[in-house]
């Protein structure tokens, strides 16, 4: 994809590869332990020069908040634990190419004011936070107008009890070319939060149990999320206000309650969906304000809606996806639809197949006569499962023009899609 801004994309890669060629002479390692040279992580992050490497031992440090303003590598060996006592910082990175690894951040300070967090990093790049575990967290891992960082391996968690007392596991404001990979996130108000940070990649990450958003995500175009896993977070996934955004071979599941889905697209263009399972989610996909959407090769699997579209989004491109064993495939607010659906499989489609083609010979229409009911009034949802619900069935099966034609699949599959990997 190509980044909104090319010449700032140029430019970036162009610094990159300068900070990357300049010299690291005399690089030493400066061991920190009770029986070391440096018995504090403070008094060898002073003494560090361009290239070094403070390897901090096994033991609790109850220091800070601690600074890291050279190019360095602040790595732990046998998980030491820095300890922030609930009331500061623990970290806080300002030098561009700083690697921060193997280290126990716990307890970290708390602060309604202002953003307070394990490690902080901010206005750099190329920095590398890898392989660091986070405990009782209120902000994690927050990175703020900074380009080029990794965010590898982490481990990320919270104790959250309310969205208003508590901030996100792994929070990014404000960047370019962010990678977000291989994290596991619980317990917070959102996982994975981006906001402004073009150009993002995340991929493999599991988020689960967070009080809002599984991630939360925010004018961020150019970006791709691949393979991650968001499972039972309070309102599942929001991506807004963005363009160019690839949602591939990820997993959408039991994000469930009142006002929960698995994915949100709110006021997103120009994207693709693709090859993601959404299983057990209140509305797997819920698309308001979106056009120009590509939503392929995806499952929805046992969901309360499966794609819920309103009025207002066009241009979205429905095929080859499996809908199964969901209460209602699709619901929308209109009668009428900008939006093409064509060749996927609707295991509630009673049509039939005369020349084994596999595909039906009649066409599909997923909204169903009570979907439409049910969104105009929503209190008729009691009515679920009664024999009210049959008779429309049974109506809508004499009477097909009561559903809306412009929401109409012309190919419907007779057989659940298989897909191999390289059709994906």
């Amino acid at each position: 994809m190509n980044l909104a801004t090319p010449l700032r994309a140029v430019t970036l890669v162009l610094v990159t590869l300068a900070l990357a060629s300049l010299p690291l002479a005399g690089a030493a390692t400066l061991d920190v332990c009770t029986t070391c040279a440096y018995t504090t992580i403070a008094d060898a992050l002073d003494a560090a020069t361009d290239g070094d490497t403070v390897l901090v031992g096994p033991g609790t440090y109850r220091e800070g908040p601690l600074v890291i303003d050279t190019t360095i590598t602040l790595q732990g060996e046998g998980w030491p634990v820095l300890d922030g006592e609930l009331e500061h910082a623990i970290l806080t990175v300002s030098a561009d190419r700083v690697v921060v690894r193997g280290l126990v951040l716990r307890d970290p300070g708390r602060s309604h004011v202002r953003d307070v967090a394990a490690i902080m990093v901010g206005e750099i790049g190329g920095c590398l936070i890898e392989g660091n575990r986070v405990e009782n967290a209120f902000f994690g891992i927050y990175l703020a107008k900074s380009t080029a960082c990794e965010v590898r391996g982490n481990t990320v968690t919270g104790n959250a009890e309310s969205q208003t007392y508590s901030g996100n596991a792994i929070h990014i404001w404000s960047g370019y070319n962010i990678v977000v990979e291989d994290n596991v996130v619980t317990g917070h108000r959102d996982g994975l939060y981006l906001e402004f940070a073009m150009g993002s990649e995340l991929r493999r990450n599991v988020s689960r149990d967070n009080l809002r958003y599984g991630l939360h995500f925010m004018f961020t175009n150019d970006s791709v999320f691949e393979a991650n896993e968001f499972e039972s977070n309070g309102a599942g996934v929001a991506v807004m206000y963005s363009k160019n955004i690839s949602m591939l071979g990820n997993r959408f599941v039991d994000n469930w309650g009142a006002s929960t889905y698995g994915l949100l697209l709110k006021d997103i263009n120009d994207s693709r969906v693709a090859g993601n399972l959404f299983e057990r989610n209140t509305s797997a996909v819920y698309v308001d304000g979106s056009n120009r959407t590509d939503l392929e090769q995806n499952e929805f699997v046992g969901n309360g809606y499966a794609l819920r579209v309103l009025s207002n989004s066009m241009g979205m491109n429905v095929r080859h996806n499996n809908f199964v064993g969901n209460t209602f495939d699709v619901i929308t607010n209109t009668n009428r639809s900008y939006n093409s659906f064509l060749e996927n499989y609707w295991d509630a489609y009673q049509g039939y197949d005369l020349d084994r083609d596999g595909v039906g010979d009649v066409p599909y229409r997923p909204v169903s006569l009570f979907a439409l009911t049910l969104e105009s009034y929503p209190q008729s949802m009691l009515l679920l499962r009664s024999p009210m619900t049959q008779v429309l069935e049974y109506a809508e099966r004499l009477l097909p023009m009561v559903t809306p034609k412009a929401i109409e699949d012309d190919r419907p599959l007779m057989g659940r899609i298989r897909w191999s990997s390289s059709t994906r």
